[in-house]
């Protein structure tokens, strides 16, 4: 890859989804909450992939997924993450790699093997994720390259990987990079139950280390410990330069400063797989204030990219969305 200026470099925990339909039922069977994630180990990972319909296995994870939609939209990402060299690793580089995403961190060749997360769809479009993390918290301080993050406009960190010491000094290290080159550091909640568990180090995190923060309405509301969205978001006012908050159908809120931008949720036809909607959102937004394009402007292509995202099974865009914006932005003719 050429030594040139990078759009946005993810650090997060490098998971290939498996994606399956079923109903309500198998997850009854298999004592499963609907819409939640939980942590799983390798022997129940083993278990429940048996047992699921069959499936899609794509690259996944939260930043990777975000990643690959600033690529879809035409910008130029890099990615940090660890994976085995395994059936499931080469199929997580190969991914990233064939959409033109750099990929910084060679696979291992020996420890635990790549992570994945069985992710269940039921017919009304939402998802249940059971996650085996397997090689991606093996992640170090060492795996983060200074030059790489020092040339990206924008590191965007991964909550997840907050759950483990060392991933969590990787993590640490690659915002103080970034903060030292004059970068701008995002950071994304992940999941309400990520931040319960680290609620007090987040809230540290935000206020010394973050210039972009994103949220779902949950995440953001059990982050201020508030049941008001409005309270929990003039929080994040005071506390970090952006916050980009999403709210699903109600569609999303972008505040910085004074100024306070609401953009709708694109219209749908049907909703087929939530998967994604946030990583997408997100790559949206990074990929617009990297090219210059105001908050508003930003909003709405992350609008758009989760929409399609949406759309679909699978937490990666199937259109190419640079040529998706382009056709929904265009002004109407005269």
């Amino acid at each position: 890859m050429s030594t040139g200026e990078l759009d946005v470099v993810g650090v997060g925990n490098a998971i290939v989804d498996v994606v399956a339909r079923t109903g309500d039922e198998f997850l009854a069977h298999h004592g499963l909450i609907k819409g939640a994630m939980r942590l799983i180990d390798e022997t129940e990972a083993d278990a429940l992939y048996k047992a699921m319909a069959p499936a899609q296995e794509t690259s996944g994870g939260s930043a990777a997924n975000t990643i690959a939609g600033v690529a879809s939209l035409g910008g130029k990402p890099a990615y940090i993450g660890r994976v085995r060299r395994d059936q499931l690793g080469e199929i997580f580089c190969h991914d990233l790699r064939a959409i033109g995403v750099h990929l910084a961190v060679p696979a291992a060749s020996s420890g635990p093997p790549t992570a994945r997360c069985l992710i269940l769809v039921t017919p009304d479009g939402e998802r249940t994720l059971n996650t085996y993390l397997g090689a991606c918290v093996d992640l170090s301080p060492e795996d983060i390259d200074e030059a790489l993050i020092g040339r990206a406009k924008i590191t965007y960190l991964e909550g997840y990987l907050w759950d483990r010491p060392r991933a969590k000094e990787a993590f640490l290290r690659a915002a103080r990079v970034a903060s030292a080159a004059g970068r701008q550091v995002a950071l994304s909640l992940s999941d309400s139950f990520c931040v319960d568990r680290h609620r007090e180090s987040f809230l540290e995190l935000v206020s010394h280390h973050v210039d972009i923060l994103f949220a779902n309405e949950t995440e953001i509301k059990s982050l201020y410990q508030t049941d008001s969205f409005e309270t929990a978001a003039q929080c994040a006012r005071s506390q970090t330069g952006l916050a980009v908050l999403t709210r699903g159908a109600r569609g999303s809120v972008l505040i910085s400063g004074s100024e306070q931008i609401e953009v709708a949720a694109e219209p749908l036809s049907r909703v087929v797989d939530t998967t994604g909607a946030g990583d997408l959102y997100a790559a949206g937004v990074l990929f617009g204030m990297t090219h210059g394009h105001s908050l508003g402007e930003s909003g709405r292509r992350g609008a758009i990219a989760a929409a399609e995202v949406i759309g679909h099974y699978g937490a990666r865009p199937e259109t190419q969305l640079a040529e998706l914006t382009r056709r929904t932005l265009r002004p109407p003719a005269p």
